[in-house]
């Protein structure tokens, strides 16, 4: 087999780019909410409260437990956990390539 190089481990093991950005993320926001989290220093039951989730629930996004979330749910995780809105931006991929 033929030494294969990645731009992230999401795009060599996701079959398709699509994928492995839906998993990128799903990764960087269970991160956020994950550190936002741990500051409040509360129990995971009342963190989970606070987040309107169960503590089993919880303990999974603490846990890096990707696939029990879809980008959805962590986008509607996010408000309470983060305190505020997301913002996304659109980075240019030819552009990236050219500047490389």
């Amino acid at each position: 087999m033929a030494n294969e190089r990645f731009s992230s481990v999401w795009n060599a093991i996701e079959d398709t780019p699509e994928q492995a950005e839906n998993m990128r993320l799903r990764a960087e926001l269970m991160g956020k909410i994950a550190d936002r989290v741990a500051e409040w220093g509360e129990t995971q039951k009342v963190a989970a409260d606070l987040l309107g989730v169960t503590q089993p629930r919880l303990n999974d996004l603490i846990n890096g437990r990707i696939n029990r979330f879809s980008l959805d749910a962590l986008v509607n995780l996010s408000r309470p956990a983060l305190g505020g809105h997301l913002h996304f931006a659109f980075e240019d991929e030819s552009k990236e390539k050219a500047m490389a």
